[in-house]
């Protein structure tokens, strides 16, 4: 019986070849409606596509006769050295995939040596992150219509220690999820077809469900009305405390709160990125947040060589959406960027196994780019350059 046939225990994860065998194992792991939550991106998901797509246009120029023997993957990260040039994004709602969700994925950062950046609407306190995980910790912030959400997370976040704090200003004005409006009467109630799917899920039904209850947002229940905060439809929830009233003028506000490491997440043009560097932000994250906001955006991967250029020796420049293979991490090193923020790839890993299922993760990524740093003749990150790609037109 091939190996993807069998049922799930956490032996198979080492079987797991590349991140789309993770992927198929946590598709059968978690209820439909859970897993089109991870994959869906907005309206067409033409960004969603994109996103692959384009890394698919760029292609090595590999040199050879190189001794690669002592080839490595470190680098510098504000300051400090990271085994792998990857962080692991933030992403919400990670309790309805795993019980315990983000403590899974801080805990096997920790262990990989890279950072990880915690949701402001995770289902874990961010204190108890900061307490049973360790490692270098990044809170990640939504600033919603009632401001006071923003000042409390960030407090509580520099109080904990956290290591820096990444402003997302891409999701303000909400991407239309369509998929994710299909699968809700209302924002926490499933389909009738939805609960009859959890129910063909008893594994998942006792691990999120039963065992630790419904997986709430606890980041600021303050702030919400009784009985809401549901991670369950929580996207159908959430846009409604959000409101289009962002602008560069909130960098000083927030800097007022924050004199640790800031990032704006969100970036997409050089002139966005200038500002940021004006405004002295220690980095920014290119990104059309995995294609879920604004659908037929360009792909973050093909702006990276031009912000580089114009703000790669002022600030830290980090991209993400799409990435899967150790191949597009160093497509993305060699355009110049300093790091990698991984996302849906971990996530796999986690409604798959949990923590070592997120560690599998990282080991299928991290090795794949270690072989790929052989392929190309190249002994460190430092090495990789826009000499060793060219682009073919898709």
């Amino acid at each position: 019986m091939p190996w993807r046939r069998r049922p799930f225990t956490s032996r198979n994860i080492s079987r797991a070849l590349n991140i789309s065998h993770l992927r198929e194992i946590a598709r059968r792991q978690v209820p439909h409606f859970v897993f089109e939550y991870v994959e869906g991106g907005a309206e067409e998901e033409a960004s969603l596509r994109c996103n692959r797509s384009a890394m698919e246009t760029y292609r090595f120029i590999p040199q050879t006769l190189v001794d690669t023997t002592a080839r490595h993957q470190r680098t510098q990260l504000f300051g400090r050295e990271i085994r792998s040039p990857l962080v692991i994004a933030p992403t919400g709602m990670n309790g309805i995939l795993n019980a315990g969700g983000d403590i899974a994925l801080a805990r096997a950062a920790a262990s990989a040596g890279i950072p990880f950046c915690l949701s402001t609407v995770s289902t874990t306190r961010l204190e108890k992150v900061a307490e049973d995980a360790g490692g270098r910790l990044w809170m990640q912030l939504y600033v919603m219509r009632d401001r006071r959400i923003a000042e409390h997370i960030v407090k509580r976040a520099y109080a904990a220690g956290f290591e820096a704090l990444v402003f997302t200003t891409d999701a303000n004005v909400f991407g239309h999820r369509e998929w994710d409006r299909r699968n809700y009467l209302r924002p926490g109630r499933p389909t009738f077809g939805n609960i009859i799917d959890m129910l063909r899920h008893p594994a998942w039904l006792q691990r999120v469900i039963i065992r630790k209850g419904v997986p709430r947002f606890v980041n600021f229940t303050e702030f919400l009305p009784p009985g809401g905060g549901s991670a369950i439809g929580g996207s159908t929830l959430i846009p409604a405390m959000f409101g289009p009233t962002l602008t560069w003028d909130d960098i000083a506000w927030l800097r007022g709160l924050w004199d640790r490491k800031l990032l704006i997440k969100g970036v997409l043009s050089v002139a966005d990125a200038e500002r940021a560097a004006q405004l002295g932000c220690d980095g920014i994250v290119l990104t059309n947040h995995g294609g879920r906001q604004l659908d037929y955006c360009v792909a973050p991967i093909d702006m990276v060589a031009e912000i580089s250029a114009a703000v790669g020796t002022r600030m830290t420049v980090i991209v993400d959406s799409g990435f899967r293979r150790g191949t597009d991490i160093a497509k993305a090193i060699a355009l110049g960027a300093d790091a990698v923020m991984i996302g849906r790839a971990t996530l796999y890993g986690l409604a798959a196994a949990g923590e070592p299922g997120v560690r599998r993760a990282l080991e299928i990524l991290t090795s794949e780019l270690d072989r790929v740093l052989g392929q190309l003749g190249v002994r460190c990150l430092d090495e990789l350059g826009p000499h060793l790609l060219r682009r073919f037109p898709a």
